[in-house]
């Protein structure tokens, strides 16, 4: 029986779904790989003096992991360093926090090829190979050059940004043609999609057919696979008893008021500061309204060795401040500002009790908070989705309130019309946004594209 092999940056092992807080990818990674006998690598997470490349193997419900330890230079040079000083803000338009340096570049490549080293001994004949996200783009023609002939194939969960920011990157031709090592690389929507249709042509003289990609004589399957969350079990966990606890500790605490929530990884490309000047435009215009409304945001911390995102979190800490400074009453605050993460159950309650979910990055692969939220309504009295433009998930959402979300005014205006929102057009709206997440789920996801690579040629 064919087995599946996932390689990602960092493996998250099924235990930890008793706590409650796994993610909807490593719940559908978990059932793939058990579905497939199958074997999760990547790296713990966990930082040695040297590399060995020991391979820590273990099985739990139902999973087998493997992990390696990197050194301190790794982490520095390939993670902390080519992934997220490098490539994330590319990708995600910020070149003016790109940081290029050739020691990125060499770290990057080591490791690599570690993970190729580590990864050999354990690929069987038969395997098929999904390797998953930016830290990995060059994993494939590792393998291909240790004699590795599975079909492998790649997923990227971020943007691919457009030629001309792309062609900023130093050897940008050889990150791509390591592309071409695959056999299927999946976008999340068409336009990230089209994004690397255009370089090819353009940079590489490829040739494009239908549902492939060719240059350097080699022929690569591609296709747009836009992730989902586990919408059932999500829909469950809003009413857990966990989540209903929750619902309870908000409504107590918000003394009938009207409740916005964010819930963001503490990064530049979610436009928190954008979202929160947003919301200040909107306390502004409408200071009749200020005490019948408040925002919630969660941001918990992450990558806070990067000094980008040290300056994100220094700018959040002063402008939350200053609008609470600014608007707050004896006995209302207007921001709620929270940096800690929380399980998704409670996670699903806070959702429910919330009129309005704030979704505004200013570039997103997906965006999964916008799914979850949707999910967790009421159904016979759902919240309103307010979703950025330029997020991926809006070309799924199209019943969301879409907003620029450089802009103030369509930020304020939204939460605005979000507010005074009839509960007949609230339902109108959130109907067919539940049936695409119920439908577009996580699972079927997966399913789509292990089935495309299961139906690529094996190579020559």
């Amino acid at each position: 029986m064919t087995r599946l092999i996932v390689v990602s940056n960092r493996v998250t092992p099924p235990a930890d779904e008793s706590a409650g807080s796994q993610g909807g990818l490593a719940v559908a990674l978990g059932e793939a790989l058990r579905e497939y006998r199958g074997i999760w690598f990547g790296w713990s997470g966990e930082r040695v003096a040297e590399f060995t490349g020991h391979l820590n193997m273990q099985r739990s419900a139902g999973v087998t992991t493997a992990t390696v330890d990197l050194e301190e230079q790794d982490v520095d040079e390939y993670y902390n360093g080519y992934a997220n000083k490098t490539l994330w803000p590319l990708f995600h338009y910020r070149i003016d926090l790109t940081e290029y340096d050739r020691t990125f570049d060499a770290g990057y490549a080591r490791v690599n090829q570690r993970f190729a080293d580590t990864l050999l001994p354990i690929i069987e004949p038969d395997d098929i190979i999904w390797v998953h996200d930016y830290h990995l783009f060059p994993l494939a023609r590792e393998l291909r050059q240790r004699g590795i002939k599975n079909r492998i194939g790649f997923f990227l969960h971020i943007p691919w940004p457009p030629r001309r920011l792309l062609t900023t990157l130093p050897r940008h031709e050889e990150l791509v043609a390591g592309l071409f090592d695959y056999d299927l690389v999946g976008f999340q929507t068409r336009e990230w999609l089209e994004s690397f249709c255009d370089y090819a042509e353009r940079e590489m003289d490829a040739t494009l057919g239908d549902g492939t990609v060719t240059a350097m004589g080699r022929t690569v399957s591609i296709g747009a696979f836009p992730i989902g969350i586990d919408a059932e079990s999500f829909h469950k966990a809003s009413q857990s008893r966990n989540a209903l606890d929750a619902r309870q500790r908000m409504i107590d605490s918000i003394a009938g008021r009207q409740m916005i929530v964010g819930v963001d990884r503490l990064d530049y490309s979610k436009g928190l500061e954008e979202r929160f000047l947003g919301y200040e435009r909107f306390l502004a215009d409408n200071p009749d309204r200020c005490q019948e409304v408040f925002l919630l945001q969660i941001a918990p911390p992450t990558r806070a060795e990067i000094g980008s995102y040290q300056e994100i979190r220094t700018k959040l800490d002063a402008l939350s401040g200053r609008i609470n400074g600014a608007y707050a009453e004896t006995d209302w605050v207007p921001v709620r500002y929270v940096n800690r993460g929380y399980p998704r159950d409670v996670l699903a309650g806070i959702y429910r009790t919330a009129r309005i979910g704030l979704v505004t990055p200013l570039r997103d692969g997906m965006n999964l908070v916008a799914k979850e939220y949707v999910a967790a309504q009421d159904a016979a009295d759902p919240g309103v989705l307010i979703l950025s433009r330029f997020a991926g998930a809006a070309l799924q959402m199209p019943d969301a309130l879409l907003v620029n979300p450089f802009s103030q005014e369509e930020i304020a205006e939204a939460i605005h019309q979000g507010l005074d929102m009839p509960r007949a057009e609230r339902l109108r709206r959130w109907e067919p946004l539940m049936h695409g997440v119920m439908t577009d789920d996580v699972v079927k996801w997966r399913g789509d594209f292990v089935s495309a690579l299961e139906a690529v040629d094996v190579r020559a």
